[in-house]
């Protein structure tokens, strides 16, 4: 069973523990996320599509890695997990720079989410029973596809576009 620890609106302090369960389906209950942006060395962005049997967002793009953070375990620890476990990727010392905070509100969960980027140009491993795809974007290409089938990306992928990466290439 996992567990994850609670935390504060604001992330400053663990206020308690819960299993996945009752931290899916209960929005009082905050808990945390990570996930890393990769980015080839061209400025492309590396994006993972969602496995078809994924309980949420199915078939969707997001991020390149990304997941929650076991109670107890360090947002490092938790992101390093999460892009060994998805895409094969073992981060170095130095590679992995935090880019963002971003909170998810809605009526099935609460996440602080830490945000980290990478520049990696592969090769990568692609976790099969989580990912079904996983390949770089340009700029140019995401903007399109964002504009014209918004439905492709996750809902936070969506907002993430929007808010934090398609201005910074502006």
């Amino acid at each position: 069973m996992e567990i994850f620890d609670l935390v504060t609106e604001d992330d400053s302090a663990i206020v308690g523990k819960a299993p996945r369960e009752e931290c899916h389906g209960n929005p009082f209950l905050i808990h945390r996320a990570v996930r890393v942006m990769v980015f080839h060395p061209d400025g492309r962005l590396l994006l993972q599509k969602r496995s078809l049997n994924k309980k949420v967002q199915p078939g969707k793009w997001d991020a390149a890695a990304g997941g929650h953070v076991a109670s107890g375990e360090t947002l490092s620890q938790a992101v390093k997990r999460e892009l060994a476990e998805e895409i094969g990727i073992v981060a170095k010392a130095g590679e992995l720079e935090r880019f963002y905070f971003i909170k998810v509100r809605n009526s099935f969960e609460s996440e602080n989410i830490t945000v980290y980027r990478m520049t990696h140009a592969g090769p990568f491993v692609m976790q099969e029973e989580e990912l079904s795809d996983l390949r770089f974007f340009s700029f140019t290409e995401l903007k399109k596809l964002f504009s014209e089938t918004p439905e492709i990306f996750t809902p936070l992928l969506q907002r993430e576009l929007e808010e934090h990466l398609l201005p910074m290439q502006a």
